[in-house]
């Protein structure tokens, strides 16, 4: 029987629905929130590059993203747990992330996030992620595998915008920035350190597209998922302690 091809782009949807909500993962900040891309969000518009040289590792730029896939959530750091669908990474899949954003770590304790992603593309070696309204960043991020000059690379590339003020201010001034900085660094070098690469420096790129303020967005306050999730924490704490 031959193979029934793959489905590389998603369909678009106007609202993303849950369909499967994997083990461990709460459906907060998902279920009806539409996807937005940069266009939709408040702060000025960035371009990040994180990216990696496994150098000397004889394995191929499709092997190394099947791997990363696989073991997704396992190459996030701590305090980051990411709940891909039982089906794996595929286009149209929604991956729940569950984060907690501290201004001072180690000393003051995170601030909790819900919400998720939706896989808008996947091929062998690569695939990207949309945000929901409400998330901290509007856009997308794509993780990526390719071959340069005879040796594998990894990458991820972001295209945001934080979505609100709320968010802008804590991007800018309360370490949320520095935060997600932290967070792809870490992952890069952990998928790395898994093909046994531990002193390779990532190699990181910036570049502000748009650096205005789109108030009309101001509005995405609204959605803000942080604030929502700090609101629902007591509602999940009495049905947990109800539950056992």
């Amino acid at each position: 029987m031959d193979e029934q091809p793959k489905e590389i782009w998603a369909k678009p949807v106007a609202r993303m629905t849950v369909s499967e909500l994997p083990a461990g993962a709460t459906n907060l900040n998902v279920e009806g929130r539409q996807p937005v891309s940069p266009l939709q969000g408040f702060g000025p518009l960035w371009q990040k590059t994180y990216r990696i040289r496994l150098r000397g590792v004889e394995t191929t730029p499709a092997q190394v993203m099947s791997v990363w896939k696989e073991k997704f959530p396992q190459f996030q750091p701590k305090g980051n747990r990411f709940y891909p669908p039982a089906s794996g990474v595929r286009s149209g899949a929604i991956i729940f992330i569950e984060s907690a954003v501290s201004v001072w770590s180690g000393r003051l304790p995170g601030i909790p996030i819900s919400s998720g992603v939706r896989v808008i593309y996947n091929d062998d070696e690569s695939f990207t992620i949309m945000t929901p309204q409400g998330f901290p960043e509007s856009g997308w991020n794509s993780f990526s595998t390719f071959e340069e000059d005879g040796e594998t690379w990894l990458q991820v590339q972001s295209m945001a915008r934080t979505a609100d003020p709320i968010y802008e201010f804590g991007f800018r001034f309360m370490g949320g920035g520095r935060f997600q900085e932290e967070t792809w660094q870490h992952v890069v070098k952990a998928v790395a350190a898994h093909f046994g690469i531990h002193d390779e420096p990532v190699q990181i790129t910036r570049h502000c597209i748009d650096p205005g303020l789109q108030w009309s967005e101001v509005r995405n306050v609204w959605q803000n998922a942080m604030i929502r999730s700090m609101l629902y924490m007591p509602v999940h704490l009495i049905r947990k302690a109800l539950s056992r």
